[in-house]
């Protein structure tokens, strides 16, 4: 399980890539938990998986389907270090900046995540202009925690 550095207010996950904004990972409110915005951002590198550069340091590429596996990895490290699991979701907002080309490839590796249709988060997905780092996919997720 991953430490976290829990704030009387919000839960700060170790495992997990910092905050690019001034917000905690998660916050418990009664029985749920809140889940900010969450990246496909590398914890210990802050590198985006996928993403491709040329000589001059523009992004000229990115793979969604690694973003994605990515972005999962970074809620469940949110989750465990909130005392959640990955089967806790309840609810999910996926925010994609290319919705005609990521949404098919996308949505394929959510199936690998969530096989049983009846079993996974309700969900919602997003086309939006653009995110505030250079990344393709973030989520947005409520959890049921556990008595």
């Amino acid at each position: 399980m991953s430490t976290d550095r829990s704030a009387p207010d919000g839960i700060e996950a170790a495992g997990a890539p910092r905050a690019v904004g001034r917000y905690p990972h998660a916050r418990r409110a009664g029985g749920l938990l809140f889940l900010s915005g969450i990246g496909p951002r590398d914890p210990a590198t802050d590198a985006v998986p996928g993403n491709r550069y040329d000589a001059a340091g523009c992004l000229v590429g990115y793979d969604i389907q690694a973003q994605t596996r990515a972005v999962f990895a970074n809620v469940r490290a949110v989750l465990q270090a909130s005392g959640a699991r990955w089967e806790d979701l309840v609810d999910v907002t996926v925010y994609l900046t290319d919705m005609a080309r990521d949404f098919a490839a996308y949505n394929a590796v959510w199936a690998e995540h969530f096989p049983d249709p009846a079993r996974a988060p309700c969900r919602t997905t997003v086309g939006i202009s653009a995110l505030p780092t250079p990344i393709a996919i973030e989520l947005k997720c409520v959890a049921l925690l556990k008595e």
